[in-house]
């Protein structure tokens, strides 16, 4: 199954665990399959960078490097309508049909209000797992 992550998934999954962390582990181990975005993944690692210094003995590097190996990356584009009141989410539904994938599992609410958006479902970590 494919899936793309909301930035707040997959960074919680790395530094505070619980459900999201058991996204990633599905994800490690071949049960889900990530694709990613270039935005996507220098948004990943900007967050991953300023929590970083809040949480020093945390290392994101392990799972940025396996996104290079073991997620998909597909070129997007802009939406050509806006879709989420936080214009800046709409890279995941971008990558999503560029990827023709059918989810996003994100936490953020106003990315969660965009369920159903050509065929996407938008759907929380709890929802997903």
């Amino acid at each position: 199954m494919k899936i793309v992550l909301d930035t707040n998934v997959f960074i919680s999954g790395i530094f505070f665990h619980g459900i999201p962390y058991d996204i990633l582990d599905a994800w490690r181990h071949g049960r889900v399959h990530l694709i990613v975005s270039p935005d996507i993944l220098n948004e990943y690692r900007r967050v991953a960078t300023q929590l970083m210094k809040s949480f020093p003995g945390v290392d994101p590097e392990p799972f940025i490097d396996l996104l290079m190996v073991k997620a998909s990356m597909v070129e997007s584009t802009s939406l050509p309508e806006q879709v989420c009141t936080d214009t800046a989410d709409e890279m995941f539904l971008s990558c999503a049909l560029a990827s023709r994938t059918r989810i996003v599992v994100s936490g953020d609410k106003a990315l969660l209000k965009t369920s159903g958006y050509r065929g996407i479902i938008v759907i929380s970590p709890r929802d997903f797992v």
